[in-house]
């Protein structure tokens, strides 16, 4: 029997697919910490739950007013 505990996880590759970016700049962001996008890693293996994913993406919206 194989139930999920995440079913919303995402491995890097895939996270990186759904930011729009390489998962080697994913991998520079981890590492230096330079944007606040939650992960969770067990041994090498690192992955991303979509909630913490669309927090991030959310998180960078920038409003624009109307002039």
């Amino acid at each position: 029997m194989n139930l999920p505990i995440f079913p919303d996880r995402y491995s890097a590759r895939e996270a990186a697919d759904i930011l729009g970016i390489r998962e080697e700049t994913l991998a520079v962001w981890r590492c230096t910490k330079r944007y606040p996008l939650s992960y969770v890693k067990i041994g090498r293996k690192v992955f991303y739950r979509g909630q913490d994913l669309k927090a991030f993406i959310e998180s960078r919206v920038v409003a624009v007013e109307a002039s």
